[in-house]
């Protein structure tokens, strides 16, 4: 095992020299994680560093880059969220080197967090409305994992997101389906599905109209992350899903 010393103290490290605790991470551990890939931290690299963190401290999760370049678009300028500019910050990419040095594990999107070609049977609990293996509608079969979730997300289509709202007791309205087709544009640009408080911050971009927390609820009882992605066809979210 790998050992970081800092200021006479010892952080462990995983094999790729990431933190093993992220919440062992400071401004000092920080600049010694730097200087063992030969790093000098300045401001500048900082700016970016504590975006990434105070994203893992809200969602639990790290930024994928799209959302990370996202973020500091807004929060600093879109010439700092240039490629060129992150990689003369950091020359092993702001999403390995950067994401090391802020002490944060490495981004997954969720096609990397469980493969599609295997469905795990689970024994249906008496509470559970969706479906939890296979399902035929139209005359076609459709899998889905124990939560609900299609292993083929490119089955999905309108009848079939009403035929799956149905058995969990919802009729879709238009707020529904501006949830619904919001949770797909997020997933197809980003390649994340977005938990709650993801989708409260994001929708709010996208329509005049935005929901809070207890309005997404109401839509989707079940967790509007959780939930809405069953509806919407798409892979369960990662991270701290649902509140």
């Amino acid at each position: 095992m790998q050992n970081l010393v800092v200021n006479g103290s010892n952080f462990p490290l995983c094999d790729n020299g990431q933190l093993q605790n992220v919440a062992d991470w400071s401004h000092d551990v920080a600049i010694a994680l730097a200087e063992r890939e030969g790093l000098k931290l300045r401001e500048v690299h900082f700016e970016i560093i504590n975006i990434m963190r105070d994203y893992y401290d809200q969602y639990n999760i790290a930024p994928i880059r799209k959302l990370l370049k996202k973020d500091i678009g807004e929060m600093l300028s879109e010439l700092k969220a240039n490629d060129d500019y992150l990689i003369s910050l950091f020359p092993g990419g702001v999403m390995h080197q950067g994401l090391r040095v802020a002490g944060l594990p490495r981004a997954m999107l969720d096609a990397e967090i469980e493969p599609v070609t295997k469905v795990r049977l689970a024994a249906k609990p008496a509470d559970v409305k969706h479906y939890v293996s296979e399902f035929e509608f139209n005359g076609n079969k459709y899998r889905v994992y124990p939560n609900g979730n299609l292993v083929d997300s490119s089955e999905w289509n309108e009848e079939l997101a009403e035929f799956m709202a149905n058995k969990e007791d919802i009729q879709l309205t238009d707020d529904h389906w501006r949830v619904i087709k919001f949770l797909r544009k997020f997933y197809f640009q980003y390649g994340i599905t977005p938990m709650v408080k993801l989708l409260v911050k994001h929708i709010a971009r996208e329509y005049k109209q935005s929901f809070s927390e207890d309005e997404l609820y109401t839509l989707f009882p079940d967790g509007p992350a959780r939930q809405g992605s069953r509806i919407a066809g798409l892979p369960e979210p990662q991270g701290c899903i649902d509140p």
